[in-house]
């Protein structure tokens, strides 16, 4: 049995569907209209921000709320890739003491949702706030502006990491498309903490979004690796996005996600968004 179907259960199926209220489907319809100033289909959808909308609306495969909890996650990832993938928890709980108790630097994170973490590089004079605002994330059930559904489904808590990367520089983000355990494309995010912006790689590195003022960087020394790494995490869905750091010329895991910008963001050109769509629903995507 894979590892996939170790947590799942060697009867459970990739994508279970099941009807959702009508005021769900109606914020997702607004939600996409306003952003991509065109209706959503949900009966027929054909590009990939259509499909993380149905995704959203009607899929309920409790593995991808494993596999988005940021704890969870990392006995999977040990299991299928080797330990040295994963960064290390330093600590987890539902409330934060009043005192931080390990060396600087290091990251604040909520493990149940996203955009949810704290940065001390070489001074823990902000901890006080930060312990109130993690307060406030484990009263809040993430997802549910934007019906999100796995979120809902993984259990509140706060966890701490060492930092990665320079002092005063995240690393870079790559973000790896999976489709039916075929990885296609890498997404490299920049400057995230600043001037957040990303561009899209094919798997041999061909920029594939539009030129912006950014140089193409160099691919990560361990691109192989890291695509070998995503599709082994893939295998089994038809879609998830996996993403890594490079640290030293070494891989190490990120996260697996699920409804990548919850659909909203746009992909430029355009037709990236139905070029993406057909690799999902080639993989069996519904």
């Amino acid at each position: 049995m894979s590892a996939i179907g170790a947590i799942a259960g060697p009867n459970h199926r990739s994508v279970a569907l099941y009807p959702t209220s009508w005021l769900a489907r109606l914020r997702i319809t607004i939600c996409y209209l306003v952003r991509h100033q065109r209706l959503v289909s949900f009966e027929n959808p054909k590009t990939f921000t259509e499909l993380v909308q149905r995704r959203k609306l009607m899929g309920r495969d409790q593995r991808m709320a494993t596999l988005a909890d940021k704890v969870a996650v990392k006995a999977f990832v040990a299991a299928t890739l080797g330990p040295e993938w994963v960064t290390p928890t330093l600590w987890q709980g539902s409330d934060l003491p009043e005192t931080p108790e390990w060396p600087l630097p290091f990251v604040v994170k909520s493990r149940h949702g996203c955009n949810q973490n704290a940065f001390f590089r070489e001074s823990v004079a902000d901890w006080p706030k930060v312990r109130q605002r993690a307060r406030r994330w484990m009263k809040q059930s993430y997802g549910n502006l934007l019906d999100e559904w796995l979120y809902a489904q993984i259990p509140r808590g706060i966890l701490i990491e060492p930092f990665i990367g320079k002092l005063h520089a995240f690393p870079l983000d790559f973000k790896i498309y999976t489709f039916g355990g075929c990885a296609t494309h890498i997404q490299v995010h920049l400057d995230r903490e600043h001037d957040h912006r990303w561009m899209l790689f094919d798997r041999n590195w061909q920029r594939v979004s539009m030129p912006t003022d950014d140089p193409d960087p160099a691919p990560p020394q361990s691109l192989i690796k890291m695509l070998d790494a995503a599709e082994k995490l893939g295998n089994g869905f038809d879609f998830v996005r996996c993403d890594f750091y490079e640290v030293s010329g070494k891989p190490l895991f990120g996260e697996m996600t699920f409804y990548p910008g919850s659909g909203l963001d746009k992909f430029h050109p355009v037709s990236l968004d139905t070029m993406m769509g057909k690799h999902w629903l080639a993989s069996g995507g519904t």
